[in-house]
């Protein structure tokens, strides 16, 4: 039997998760992060859960033929290198290193938004795509290409930066240093905030707190319109940065995932018509945009994807 370790670190949880070639999970658990212990920590605690996770599938590690990590922020590839997780606190970490120092197997790296394009890609709603386009939006916008079943990644790893499209110049401050990034107007975060605004201004009822995109959603379900007015307001945004996208990339299909995508219909069907709006009408024409599938198993499933294809290379 041969298996694949995924882990897909969260701000707020880390997942892991022991797969087959054919991308089915045999085992599956998590933790949470903790964002002030150090990498030597968390891996170390992910070595434990990997022996944890072969017992239980009644396996041995000889099975297991590598790790492969999905993490949310900068990444340099090439070096085996963090240069920084933002809502983790990790910057300049040589991660590979670490890893395969606690492992004792080889460990493969990737930014989460990627791999979960490329777990779309492999069995999940992208898998007969030829050119996909996967975007993720929750607490901020995440993107990833893959061509024919492999990830494109660019010349320094950093293909599929889509949340930080300068969508908006001279607009508001993203924690990437610029301004007007998609995600500070298309994301979760952002749509918490302007909802925030509005009710400081007495446009929006103050009478429940907003901690989060679901309350929004909720609001515009029992008729709201101004929960309703900010749906949409991301929702244009989003979809001229998929316009973008399209003109750019030439994909035959975009995905939607991460967080809002669960609020199915109601934040993608105006995405799509924005996108359609927007995009030059052949790139629109050749383009369809549906909702990811893979949810929350997305990102260890592309991470063990990460290694199953860097071992098809050495055979």
């Amino acid at each position: 039997m041969t298996l694949y370790f995924g882990v897909d670190v969260g701000g707020t949880s880390i997942k892991t998760a022991l797969v087959t070639e054919k991308g089915e999970m045999v085992t599956k658990s998590s933790f949470a992060t903790n964002p002030h212990r150090c990498p030597e920590d968390v891996c170390n605690e992910l070595q434990g859960v990997l022996h944890q996770a072969v017992e239980k599938a009644a396996c041995s590690m000889s099975d297991v033929v590598g790790v492969g990590v999905g993490l949310p922020g900068f990444l340099d590839l090439q070096k085996g290198e963090i240069i920084k997780l933002p809502n983790i606190g990790w910057e300049r970490v040589p991660f590979i290193q670490i890893a395969e120092s606690a492992f004792h197997l080889p460990v493969v790296m990737e930014n989460d938004a990627k791999v979960a394009a490329l777990a779309e890609s492999w069995i999940g709603a992208g898998q007969h795509a030829l050119a996909l386009g996967c975007v993720t939006v929750g607490t901020g916008v995440g993107g990833g290409f893959v061509v024919h079943q492999r990830l494109y990644r660019g010349v320094n790893g950093m293909a599929g930066e889509v949340g930080h499209l300068t969508v908006d110049k001279g607009g508001l401050p993203c924690h990437c240093g610029r301004r007007g990034c998609l995600e500070t107007v298309a994301s979760a975060t952002a749509m918490v905030r302007r909802a925030k605004e509005l009710q400081a201004s007495g446009q929006l009822s103050d009478e429940i707190a907003i901690d989060e995109a679901k309350t929004i959603f909720d609001l515009a379900e029992k008729g709201d319109n101004i929960a309703q007015q900010i749906i949409d307001e991301a929702a244009d945004w989003l979809g001229f940065g998929l316009s973008i996208i399209a003109g750019t990339v030439n994909p035959d299909t975009i995905l939607i995932g991460g967080g809002i995508s669960k609020a199915g219909d109601v934040f993608l069907r105006p995405v799509t018509e924005a996108f359609r709006r927007y995009a030059l009408h052949l790139v629109a024409d050749a383009c369809t945009v549906r909702a990811a599938k893979l949810t929350n198993d997305a990102g260890v499933i592309g991470a063990s994807r990460l290694v199953s294809q860097r071992e098809s290379l050495r055979r």
